[in-house]
């Protein structure tokens, strides 16, 4: 079978946690609430889904334009400081503090501290981390979290003693305030808000499958999941009985749900996606107790359970899937698969709460 030449990354590997949700994406809600100073350039921009970018030559009245944060050279006593309110309440895993063109104007030092302050509980990480310049090879400082067990619904950012950052990305899950979620109400239980998570995929050469769950509208094809083309697709297709085409590889991305539930209806979109949709997907479950290992999502068979059997996709489609679904009983884990390769653009699994884990919670 051919094989698909490696690429090795320049530099360190991104660390794990980079693979989960930004909490602090501006099209999540994330938005800051207070900055101490941002003559240069306004904290807002911190905060913003897009890459930095650079702009030769243009200027303000303030300076040279920049695409970050950027506060004055600080001519007193302390250091510049913002407050970021989180899109979702959550646990915090790490953060990607990012220097992007900031050379000679970067902040030196950063810190950062968490705060839930509807419980009025605060747990800081005074810890000073060096920040590099930000020359493309050198400008992601990846920092894990000190505490990733407490919820946080503000950050504050420290800046040393003051400078440039261009993004700050919060990587964590959410937690849902079970308290405000009853178990007869039908919820998007993979839903990025109610702390759906991915866990692993197969391939994400274009599109990340944790966009799949995030709340908003998709915004383009880079806004979904989309995977290489697959090398080991025959030569030439042919269909089943069932219009699917007979395949022997296909692609997966496996989900922990916010909450267990019951899955009573599935929603797959393909959105934007129209010269490259999979010809057909398929959603399995699991339930995975506490202190359980995750089962291999690349292996076929127990304990995952059909949800939703093979199903023929369109272009540039929303599929409702109602009558389809499978009763698979009690589910935490699950498991999206596409066939033979292609985009997706989002995925909504309704149902309803296990009355068990609001009363766990």
């Amino acid at each position: 079978m051919a094989q698909r030449p490696s690429q090795t990354a320049k530099g360190e590997a991104r660390p794990k946690f980079a693979e989960l949700n930004n909490l602090a994406s501006e099209k999540l809600g994330a938005r800051i609430v207070f900055a101490t100073d941002d003559w240069f350039a306004v904290a807002d921009n911190l905060l913003q889904d897009s890459e930095a970018e650079w702009r030769e030559g243009e200027f303000t009245e303030c300076g040279k334009w920049m695409d970050g944060w950027e506060t004055r050279r600080k001519r007193k006593s302390g250091h510049d400081w913002c407050i970021i309110k989180l899109g979702v309440a959550g646990v915090v895993e790490g953060v990607d503090v990012d220097t992007s063109f900031f050379t000679g104007n970067y902040a030196p030092r950063v810190s950062l501290q968490g705060a839930t302050l509807t419980e009025q509980g605060v747990a800081d990480d005074n810890s000073r981390h060096r920040s590099p310049s930000g020359y493309i090879d050198t400008c992601h400082t990846f920092l894990p979290a000190t505490c990733a067990t407490a919820r946080y619904t503000h950050l504050r950012l420290n800046i040393y003693p003051d400078g440039g950052i261009a993004r700050l990305r919060v990587f964590g899950r959410a937690l849902s305030d079970v308290n405000k979620v009853s178990p007869n109400e039908a919820m998007d239980l993979v839903s990025l808000r109610q702390g759906g998570v991915c866990l692993g995929y197969s391939d994400a050469h274009y599109g990340h499958p944790r966009n799949l769950i995030s709340p908003w509208r998709p915004l383009n094809m880079a806004d979904g999941w989309e995977t290489a083309r697959r090398l080991d697709r025959p030569p030439i297709l042919t269909e089943g009985a069932n219009g699917v085409l007979q395949l022997l590889g296909h692609e997966w991305a496996l989900f922990k749900l916010g909450l267990p539930g019951k899955v009573d209806s599935v929603e797959v979109d393909t959105h934007f996606f129209k010269g490259n949709f999979p010809d057909s997907c398929r959603l399995d479950g699991c339930c995975v107790k506490e202190g359980e290992e995750v089962p291999d999502a690349a292996v076929d068979g127990a304990p995952w359970l059909p949800i939703l059997q093979s199903q023929k996709l369109r272009p540039d489609t929303h599929h409702a899937f109602g009558s389809e679904v499978e009763d698979a009983g009690l589910v935490t884990h699950v498991r999206l698969v596409m066939a033979p390769d292609g985009g997706i653009s989002r995925l909504r699994i309704m149902g309803t709460v296990s009355p068990h884990a609001l009363t766990a919670s």
